[in-house]
């Protein structure tokens, strides 16, 4: 079983930064695609952005594109979210994910493991 950890929410002013992080599995953290996904109230959980395992390449949502980058640090077994100008549209329940197949998707079915996710709100 594979284990995610997110931390890093908060509250937020709007156009405040956050940056949310995501502990996987040790010594196969590297195996894994990794992916930020969120759920606001009422709403489906959606895709903000994935990285592949190598890290050297990124997709984002556009609703994100241009505010939010999405890295990996392999050595640390850890994925980052940096949320910058930040929106009251935002504020969401975000999760990190893992696919320990080599392709990236933006299917929240696809991937295998889940983190208990961790709470973002942007107040206006």
């Amino acid at each position: 079983q594979v284990q995610l950890v997110e931390s890093g929410g908060g509250l937020v002013q709007a156009g405040g930064s956050l940056r949310l992080s995501c502990a996987g599995p040790g010594r196969t953290f590297s195996s894994y695609v990794m992916a930020w996904f969120r759920q606001g109230p009422g709403k489906e959980r959606e895709f903000v952005a994935h990285i592949t395992r190598s890290g050297g390449m990124t997709y984002y949502a556009d609703s994100v594109k241009g505010r939010f980058t999405i890295s990996r640090d392999n050595a640390k077994a850890t994925v980052y979210l940096q949320m910058n100008s930040l929106k009251p549209e935002d504020t969401a329940l975000y999760y990190c994910a893992a696919d320990p197949r080599p392709v990236t998707t933006t299917r929240k079915s696809e991937y295998n493991y889940w983190g208990q996710g961790t709470q973002v709100t942007v107040s206006s």
